[in-house]
């Protein structure tokens, strides 16, 4: 059996480096906001090319601190692309903020420049970025957009680590980058945890505060602020692993090329683009069969996942919002899309079982 994500294979490599780490981080006798959340933060920062990181305790509360921190009125518009994981859509409600959907393009999956413009109302105070799949947005023409009409950008780069666009990489265009270190992630953590990047020291500061009930000095609270800590082992596993990224993403890499060079043309394929450096989180393939092609997948021993397969505008604690809405695109994506396994667990004769039993669908 091939599974899609295999953690202990994932992490076994770097088992002799957390044991140390664990150790270390364990007799120090700090555990909250420490040497190691402090280390873990300066390297992300410093590998990003952000000026500032701040550690949370996940990629959920990274993007609701971001939107806090501006101080927008309740109601305020915050465009989000259509086809994206909920928790982009409920940290915009959490903040207080409206969703307005906007749809991808049907090639990166990512949001669309030439829809944004048109989505744009007197209310709209932000845009959303998803870098969805290890795929950076098309930054360029909405950074012109946001700059045209006076907009804050947050982008979300859950499954963005180290991925890049024209050499910049994901979290340093926008006012805010928001990471998850969740375990299936390309830099995953043992647990939950999270990180805001910022180009701006005062912004830092202020979600740095935020996320310690709204302290910089214990006991004087500025802000009305939350328990979004990143935890000091987290912190001290996720900067082992940091170590190995750029090896983590280049073995990722490797087995999409397969996937690219082998798969036949039966399947939409994800788009490669001059410019973009991909990182390959999920390697999405679609197909008008997708659930029959999953089916066929599973008797030959090959695990897939399908991310995601209910459009937010379909879910259930989304449905007064925009019951009334269509996004037809992201409900051909949703209803097409399949992950095929690509993780670090995964060698290339894994892939070749893959592309084999996909080319005899």
């Amino acid at each position: 059996m091939i599974a899609y994500e295999d953690l202990l294979k994932v992490n076994e490599h770097f088992f002799k480096e957390y044991t140390e780490t664990f150790q270390h981080t364990l007799h120090s006798g700090w555990y909250i906001l420490g040497n190691e959340v402090s280390g873990f933060e300066s390297a992300f920062a410093q590998y990003c090319g952000a000026g500032h990181c701040v550690g949370v305790a996940s990629g959920l509360d990274a993007m609701i601190l971001a939107f806090k921190h501006f101080g927008f009125a309740t109601g305020d518009e915050v465009i989000v692309p259509s086809n994206t994981y909920i928790a982009s859509i409920l940290a915009i409600l959490h903040a207080g903020l409206t969703p307005v959907l906007v749809e991808p393009d049907i090639h990166s999956y990512n949001i669309d420049p030439l829809k944004i413009e048109e989505a744009i109302s007197p209310k709209t105070k932000a845009i959303l970025v998803v870098h969805l799949y290890g795929k950076m947005c098309d930054m360029a023409p909405i950074m012109a957009i946001a700059d045209h009409h006076g907009l804050r950008v947050v982008e979300d780069c859950a499954q963005a680590h180290g991925a890049s666009y024209y050499g910049k990489q994901a979290g340093t265009f926008g006012d805010f980058g928001a990471f998850s270190f969740y375990p299936t992630k390309n830099l995953g953590a043992l647990g939950d945890a999270g990180a805001v990047t910022t180009h701006s020291a005062e912004a830092a500061a202020a979600i740095r505060a935020l996320r310690n009930y709204g302290s910089s000095e214990k006991y004087v609270n500025d802000y009305i602020g939350y328990n979004s800590r990143l935890d000091e082992f987290q912190a001290a596993f996720l900067s082992v692993k940091l170590r190995h990224l750029d090896a983590i993403t280049a073995h990722k890499r490797k087995l999409a090329a397969l996937y690219f060079n082998e798969l036949k043309d039966d399947f939409i394929l994800p788009i490669l683009q001059p410019g973009f450096d991909d990182v390959f989180h999920i390697f999405a393939v679609r197909h008008p069969r997708r659930d029959d092609l999953r089916a066929h997948l599973l008797k030959q021993g090959i695990k897939t996942e399908v991310h995601y397969p209910t459009p937010p505008h379909k879910q259930k604690a989304l449905s007064g919002i925009f019951a009334h809405n269509s996004y037809p695109l992201s409900e051909e994506i949703h209803k097409t899309i399949l992950s095929l396994p690509i993780s670090y667990g995964h060698s290339e004769t894994d892939i070749w079982q893959v592309v084999k039993a996909m080319n005899a669908f």
